[in-house]
């Protein structure tokens, strides 16, 4: 995959009266970040500004030389999104059609379609389920059907917001190795630290500021230890 970086240049964002982000600076180059933080901490809403599902209320957020502001579809094909709950993403009845309409725009023919969609299921070890009801569907499964329907599009940036939230652990074990199986760079805000163990860098967020940025060991013990006092 190409080079990518994600910059945030002096952001801000309120919510109401509330302050969520103050003061944030960061170049993201890393292959693979963790980012923990307290609910409520801000650390949700750093994530959405990556694909423009939040702007600025000051300051910029670039993708790959970008502007998320001005740029926002472009940016949207750049960095795809998985939320907690994939019942959130998944649209249609069956597990092919979902990964059928992700393709809908970008390839016309229904056929090619149709054969692309399962070769996609097929790398996501999804290929014996194509025609099933995708409610039926397990929690894990789901979160890959959400995850194929994403990188089919193709982008070169995945942002993961507390993925493994209503996994067990085995379901968290496969997310994490199929995570460690991408090639994109890849954002995961987790509760979960022993997923992150392994990553290149870890920001650690509390009161919308960035109050640790290190490898994993000396991040992750910083907030263990923010979150006892």
């Amino acid at each position: 995959m190409p080079d990518t970086s994600i910059v945030f240049d002096g952001v801000e964002h309120s919510f109401g009266d509330r302050r969520v982000l103050r003061g944030i600076d960061l170049n993201l180059t890393q292959r693979r970040i963790g980012i923990v933080g307290a609910n409520g901490s801000g650390k949700s809403t750093l994530a959405r500004m990556i694909n423009g599902l939040i702007l600025p209320d000051s300051g910029t957020v670039t993708v790959n030389g970008r502007d998320v502001r001005k740029n926002k579809r472009q940016v949207r094909r750049d960095v795809g999104f998985i939320f907690s709950d994939p019942d959130r993403q998944i649209i249609m009845p069956t597990v092919v059609e979902d990964i059928e309409l992700s393709l809908s725009r970008s390839v016309k023919d229904k056929a090619v379609r149709h054969t692309k969609a399962l070769q996609v299921l097929t790398d996501f070890g999804l290929d014996g389920h194509a025609d099933q009801p995708a409610h039926q569907l397990s929690g894990g499964q789901k979160q890959l059907l959400a995850l194929a329907s994403v990188m089919v599009l193709g982008p070169s940036i995945l942002v993961a917001d507390e993925p493994t939230t209503m996994l067990d652990l085995r379901n968290t074990l496969m997310l994490r190795d199929v995570f460690a199986g991408l090639d994109e760079q890849l954002i995961v805000l987790s509760h979960d630290l022993d997923i992150l163990t392994d990553y290149d860098r870890i920001l650690v967020i509390d009161d919308g500021q960035v109050v640790a940025d290190d490898e994993p060991a000396a991040a992750l013990s910083f907030y263990r230890k923010s979150m006892s006092r």
